[in-house]
Parts: C-alpha cells; structure tokens; sequence
C-alpha cells in the first residue's frame, strides 16, 4: 500500500521475449487492502500452520490479518499454561524463521475467535494493563518496511491479551472476571419469539 523507497537493486535483463497462440499473464495487482492477493496470503497463512506449530506447539490457532500485509501482525491463540506464556510465545514466533519479520503480535485466549477480528479487538482493548502486558522489543523487519528507522531492523510489539493470574501479578479480589454470557436456554426461547416481540 506504499511505493518502496528508491534504492540499488538486482536489475533483470530481457534478452527475448515470444508469444504463445494463448497466452498465459501470471500477476497480481498489490496496493492498499483489501487486494488481489489477499486469498493468497490467507492460503499461505493456513498452510503454514502445521509447520509452525511444529516450532511453536504452543498455538491453538493464528491469524494473519490483510489490513497487516500479512506479516506485520499475527493474532495467536493459545491455551494458556502457566504464567507469562503468552511472553514466550511472542519470543518464539519472533525466533521462528521469516515469523521473524512480524511486528505486533497478539495473544489471546484459545477461546477467541482470531479470525474474528472484533472479538480480537475486544480482547487486546480490554484484557491490557499496557504497563505490564505490552512487550516492546527490536528486532528484523521486512526489507520494505518503511516506518522502520533503520532498513532491515525495527521495534516490534507484542501485547499479551489473555486473562491475568495472581501468579503474573494480578491481585484484585475474586480474581480475573467471568465474560459475560447469554443463558443458553434464555437465548434460544428469545430466538423462538422473536417475531412476537415486533423488532
């Protein structure tokens, strides 16, 4: 979504170029999210994920958001252990081959939806102390990041978004709250009457 800064690169020499009777254009348009290769990007996202759970078996699930270029963020869910698993797993994914590149990392609970990205919002806005659950550090960045200072290496942010223990340092009374939730039983008799109640 950005023109590269100019810069010397590998140049590509044509010394021919022929036509086929039916030819083949193999491309993509990149810019601004929403684009072409989004579905690309999302394919990659889910082929990866057995491999990366192989380095990291930590994962539940991940999510690499378009509006990310797909390697700025990755949403992580995890079934959370012991205290400050979700700071390992931040470290791991950035130890994790071209995971390396990614930016913000957030984690949740396995019980959130990563590809729900409101629920994902919800979490991240709701379940931060940023003074204790934010994690910034430097690292590499993707060689056409421009916001970093510096080329090839950046600050990176991971905010762990999962519900808080006493043993992380979380001390109020009766402990990390219950989310609110429908009765099952309530909600399937509104369900049922909806029409009635002429909304």
């Amino acid at each position: 979504g950005f023109y590269t800064p100019q810069e010397p690169f590998p140049a590509l020499t044509i010394d021919c170029v022929t036509m086929r009777r039916r030819p083949l254009l193999q491309s993509i348009v990149v810019g601004r999210p929403p684009t072409e290769d989004g579905p690309l990007g999302r394919a990659t996202e889910r082929f990866f994920l057995p491999l990366l759970k192989i380095i990291v078996p930590d994962i539940v699930d991940y999510h690499l958001p378009e509006s990310g270029g797909f390697h700025n963020c990755a949403i992580v869910a995890i079934d959370k252990r012991y205290p400050k698993h979700a700071q390992k797993v931040m470290h791991a994914i950035w130890g994790a081959h071209m995971m390396s590149l990614t930016k913000l990392i957030v984690v949740v609970d396995a019980d959130c939806d990563v590809h729900d990205l409101h629920e994902v919002a919800w979490r991240a806005l709701g379940n931060t102390d940023y003074g204790r659950d934010l994690t910034v550090v430097e690292g590499p960045v993707d060689h056409l990041d421009h916001a970093s200072y510096q080329q090839f290496w950046g600050g990176k942010a991971g905010i762990d978004a999962t519900a808080k223990w006493p043993e992380e340092g979380y001390t109020r009374d009766g402990g990390w709250p219950r989310m609110v939730e429908s009765d099952p039983e309530v909600a399937e008799r509104v369900t049922k009457r909806w029409k009635e109640y002429g909304l």
